[in-house]
């Protein structure tokens, strides 16, 4: 009797557990986020001169899609030389399944210094670039009227500089006595002068001197060397 009371507790047992639902395992945990993208970009030198090249370096990872704005796409990492007109940040973007990381690099564009102020031309100079001699005519001394331009843009460059003191040479070409030559030199370089005395130039400025044909421009005998040496010249007084 107690045999058959264990047996029948033992089947109730076993037949309360065969009734139980089965209970399912947890679920695997989630997969990690992907890593973020990690940049960095470097210009070396970042001071250059204007015209000169620097070269830009970057490295990045867990990236995709890597770009330099003013370059464009880039490989992941590298280097490329560059020649900005004009001081520039590049910016690096590194894109990737974690996210956008972004790096920059600033490269100073110094610009050339300004060319040398042009030499002040002195008094002297002035008067030797502007003041024009005075041509005659052969065996004259009488200003032609092609002269008259020339003996006012003279006047007028004096009056602007009403300091310069000079002197009028009389000249004359090979033909003539030395005489003859010296005393015509002598009324060309009368006739400068009073004529510049007349357009408002004061007299006490100039003084007058005749070589005749002693010191000649020009030493080939035609006319046109002669036409050189009949003339006003004009001498800057220090």
């Amino acid at each position: 009797m107690r045999w058959t009371m264990l047996i029948f507790a033992l089947g109730a047992i076993m037949m309360l557990g065969a009734c139980k639902k089965k209970v399912a395992p947890p679920p695997p945990p989630p997969p990690p986020p992907p890593a973020a993208p990690t940049a960095s970009l470097t210009a070396n030198p970042n001071t250059i001169d204007k015209g000169q090249s620097t070269t830009l370096t970057w490295e990045t990872s867990n990236a995709t899609d890597v770009s330099i704005e003013g370059v464009g796409a880039v490989q992941p990492s590298g280097s490329q030389s560059v020649t900005p007109a004009e001081s520039t940040t590049y910016t690096l973007t590194a894109k990737g399944p974690g996210g956008t990381q972004q790096a920059t690099a600033r490269v100073t564009v110094n610009a050339p210094p300004p060319p040398p102020p042009q030499p002040t031309a002195t008094e002297e100079e002035l008067f030797s670039q502007t003041v024009k001699d005075i041509y005659f005519d052969y065996d004259k001394s009488d200003i032609r009227a092609d002269q008259q331009a020339s003996l006012q843009g003279d006047a007028d460059f004096l009056k602007q500089h009403a300091t310069i003191r000079f002197t009028v040479e009389g000249h004359c070409d090979e033909r003539g006595s030395t005489e003859y030559n010296l005393a015509l030199g002598d009324s060309r370089a009368a006739a400068v002068r009073n004529a510049l005395v007349q357009a408002g130039i004061s007299g006490d400025r100039i003084k007058t001197i005749s070589y005749g044909k002693e010191k000649p421009f020009c030493t080939e005998s035609n006319e046109q060397c002669w036409q050189q040496n009949r003339r006003g010249h004009f001498v800057y007084q220090k």
